[in-house]
């Protein structure tokens, strides 16, 4: 349990708390130190890491890529332990300073999209892919949004206080293990009646889901997670996440902006298809 004796002040100042994250937390927004951020050749310049906030947009560009469409793009590496997304160049894109942010140069005036849910509904307007245009639109948004809104529950919650944290306390672990499993629940039982979240067709939805529940599905997220949790009990997200986790697209974005692992599956940048020739 937490300690009992903790008496909140009357006004909250910042503490060093400990942790994986610590040394970078602070109650301020902005740049931290100047730096520009590199640019390609291509339309589309993505300032990432391969988290699965990341890959939902190295996803989104592979899969727009294998279905035919001019969506290349340079995926420069953000790597957020070191405080790279608070560079100035970065924070001029994304003020909210998270991954994955996005400079858009394809039309006269380029466009910056920060925040991975902004991203994929903006490169899936653009392509006309992903996301249709006919009464099912609203049916794919809401499961789009409600993937948006519970990863903060599934990664700042539960993924801090079970992996992260310094030290455990029961509280925060049973709150957020409580509310992933219900959040796994609502996937599991959707998918028990669709073959997608969205319907029969697969869209951002997925696309934006997938990153979070795949890994958990393969037990590389979060330590031991999927024990604690019983995730092979979902047996409809686990059919969902491995029929995703097979798309040749699927398996090429999860290694853009990757630096851990598997030395075959990590692709630190990505500035051309070929790229991923190069891997073992």
């Amino acid at each position: 349990m937490s300690d009992p004796t903790y008496t909140p002040p009357k006004v909250w100042k910042p503490t060093e708390s400990g942790g994986q994250f610590a040394s970078i937390n602070r109650p301020t927004a902005g740049a931290r130190h100047e730096k520009e951020l590199p640019e390609g050749k291509h339309p589309f310049q993505l300032y990432s890491l391969a988290t699965p906030n990341g890959v939902k947009a190295t996803v989104m560009f592979e899969e727009l890529l294998e279905a035919g469409h001019d969506a290349e793009y340079d995926a420069w590496l953000i790597n957020i332990g070191d405080g790279d997304q608070f560079g100035s160049g970065f924070t001029a894109i994304n003020p909210n300073g998270k991954i994955p942010a996005l400079l858009d140069k394809s039309g006269d005036t380029p466009v910056r999209i920060f925040e991975s849910g902004a991203i994929l509904v903006h490169l899936a307007e653009k392509f006309g892919k992903f996301l249709p245009t006919d009464h099912t639109r609203a049916e794919v948004l809401s499961w789009l949004f409600w993937q948006i809104g519970s990863a903060p529950f599934i990664g700042g919650g539960f993924g801090h206080f079970y992996a992260y944290a310094p030290e455990k306390y029961q509280y925060p672990i049973d709150r957020y293990a409580m509310e992933t499993k219900r959040l796994f629940d609502v996937a599991n039982q959707r998918l028990g009646e669709t073959r997608f979240l969205g319907g029969d067709d697969y869209t951002v939805a997925d696309i934006a889901a997938a990153p979070w529940m795949i890994p958990f599905v393969e037990g590389t997220i979060y330590n031991d997670a999927r024990t604690f949790l019983e995730i092979d009990g979902y047996e409809n997200v686990v059919r969902w996440a491995n029929e995703i986790a097979a798309r040749p697209a699927v398996k090429r974005g999860r290694k853009v902006n990757r630096t851990w692992g598997d030395e075959a599956d990590q692709l630190p940048e990505r500035h051309s298809a070929a790229d991923f020739d190069k891997l073992g």
